[in-house]
């Protein structure tokens, strides 16, 4: 899994082979407040329900095999986004669509089309798009299509699937392939979606020219985003829902070249839940002056030597740390599939972290910490209520994350079904909360830190203050390890010597080796919210800890290009300054 905090909102990526999984931190997604409850049924939403029954019936009469579930979703995304760079707005993307999912499911619960074969890359649904507006004869059209079309594709792959069993030994999980959820029918307004482009493209202007300044970057920029999201969801069991939400961003980059070849860059993020919601000009500055100061840092540090011994995470980091390396290890869907290395499907009710930590997924939580958070929903995309799941309590572990996919000793759903438009539903993360019982204030375990180094004889340890992302690998054809990208990372030394920057470090190790190494934690949350893409694509999410002391971490040198510098020297403003 790769995480970038700087990718374009409008590229999501989406990766649905399940041998990465990506935890992009695009920008960070705030609660749309408490979003009243409509008065009537939506149009959409009654145009959805007769198309479904009329045509769910009709396949059940003259189909065969017969569909025994039926589910259409509509997401409704409005984006503005744009950028600066050099005090001159260098892009402008106004979009809205709207993205309809059909979902048939042909057998039964116990064996259906939904179930996975070894190396499966296959795609169920059928991604359309649809009008903006709710015309019912446009919206038929397309839904009549669509369903015919996917029911056909059902028919066959459970034609292959039955075939393929016969031939194979079974499967060590035989839990269903489909579990029931009771019927929920609400319908939430969701706010206005206004953004004064106007007053977002000249403070972009004033924020670019001001980053530019720095004779040091190569090429900086500063964006602006905000999207409202409205996902109407109907099945065949009854269900009905329309609910939607709004966020709005800033991101701040900046890039420059060491004098060995080794490319740096520094990046800040600013969320909110709405433009007028966003903080006032001069914090947005003194952001951008924190993001020049720490590149210039980096320009002067020495590069990192390869490395083991005790460090401190911060809690951003450290919640990055748990989301990859823990956080999809324990989404259901992995535990069931045999390709996978499934490291805690057999460790229900045992030890996998240490007994002071527990960890929660609860997509409920709007605001944690003090902060918003992205990875929160009412419903998940299968429409199943959201609720908070303790899956590890005193360091045992209780429970996986899950969708309607049952796996063994988990007959239904806890809320955690989630895709992206035009992908298929899995188990996937969303609100991690890692709780701490061994507390100790920041400057506490900055002390213990030093007491490790001394205690392990080691020249220094090392402090990770911000990161922008990591990898991880599931699959149990690859190596059971994961990276972990810092930005900003310190020396710490025992002596009593200054914190020294340094440059060109990524963690990197393997996922049970190092939950054993945490010794205490902070008493201080951080939250770090970001989209997630994995199997079914790009999903908003948020990983809340404490920072971590560790008694050891592991850390490699980043690859590094052979260019150098640009030779000639940065052109001059004719109005001033430089470019």
């Amino acid at each position: 899994m790769i995480c970038w905090r700087d990718m374009p909102l409008v590229a999501q990526p989406s990766f649905r082979n399940g041998r990465r999984s990506i935890f992009a931190f695009l920008f960070a997604a705030l609660f749309a407040g408490d979003a009243l409850l409509a008065a009537e049924t939506p149009k959409l939403v009654e145009i959805l329900a007769t198309e479904l029954d009329r045509n769910f019936q009709t396949l059940k009469e003259k189909g065969d095999p017969k569909p025994y579930f039926a589910a259409y979703a509509v997401t409704d995304n409005e984006i503005v986004s744009m950028e600066a760079t050099s005090g001159l707005l260098a892009a402008k993307d106004t979009r809205h669509s709207r993205n309809l999912d059909v979902t048939i499911r042909v057998g039964s619960p116990k064996l259906d089309n939904y179930r996975r074969q070894p190396r499966d890359i296959a795609q169920f649904t059928l991604g359309s798009a649809v009008s903006l507006d709710d015309n019912a004869n446009a919206l038929k059209r397309r839904l009549w299509l669509d369903t015919d079309s996917v029911y056909r594709s059902a028919s066959q792959r459970l034609t292959n699937i039955k075939s393929d069993t016969q031939m194979k030994v079974d499967a060590v999980d035989q839990s269903d392939d489909f579990s029931k959820a009771p019927a929920s029918i609400e319908f939430r307004t969701t706010p206005e979606f206004k953004v004064n482009e106007k007053q977002w493209a000249e403070r972009l202007r004033t924020w670019s020219r001001r980053l530019s300044g720095a004779q040091e970057i190569l090429n900086s920029a500063v964006s602006f985003q905000a999207q409202r999201e409205v996902k109407t969801f109907v099945n065949s069991e009854g269900t009905r829902l329309q609910h939607g939400r709004t966020f709005a961003r800033i991101l701040i980059m900046a890039r420059a070249k060491a004098y060995d070849g080794m490319d740096l860059a520094t990046s800040d993020t600013i969320e909110a839940e709405e433009p007028g919601r966003l903080p006032d000009p001069k914090v947005v500055e003194a952001r951008i002056d924190k993001v020049i100061a720490d590149l210039r840092g980096l320009l002067k540090a020495p590069e990192v030597d390869p490395f083991v011994g005790p460090a401190i995470l911060s809690g951003r980091a450290s919640g990055v740390f748990f989301h990859e390396i823990f956080g999809h290890r324990i989404e259901g869907h992995r535990q069931k599939d045999e390709s996978e290395g499934q490291t805690f499907t057999k460790r229900v009710n045992k030890e996998v972290l240490p007994e002071f930590l527990s960890v929660y997924f609860d997509p409920t939580l709007k605001n944690y910490a003090n902060e918003d958070l992205y990875g929160w929903y009412d419903y998940d995309d299968e429409g199943v209520k959201a609720r908070r799941v303790s899956v590890v309590e005193q360091g045992i572990l209780k429970t996986f994350l899950l969708s309607r996919s049952p796996i063994a000793g988990f007959p239904e759903s806890n809320g955690h079904g989630r895709r992206q438009a035009g992908a298929e539903i899995v188990a996937r993360q969303s609100n991690l909360v890692v709780d701490s019982a061994k507390k100790v204030p920041t400057a506490e375990l900055r002390q213990m830190l030093i007491a490790e180094i001394k205690r392990q004889s080691k020249p220094y340890g090392l402090y990770f203050e911000s990161v922008t992302g990591g990898y991880t690998t599931t699959r149990s054809q690859g190596l059971q390890a994961f990276t972990v990208i810092p930005l900003v990372v310190y020396r710490i030394y025992p002596d009593g010597r200054p914190d020294e920057l340094v440059r060109g470090a990524d963690i990197v190790g393997t996922p049970l080796a190092s939950f054993a190494k945490i010794l205490a934690t902070s008493d201080k949350l951080e939250v770090f919210n970001g989209y997630c893409g994995a199997e079914s694509g790009s999903v908003p999410v948020s990983a809340s800890s404490p920072a971590l002391l560790v008694s050891e971490i592991e850390v490699q040198r980043k690859n590094r290009s052979q260019e150098r510098p640009p030779l000639l020297p940065r052109p001059s403003n004719p109005l001033g300054g430089v470019e």
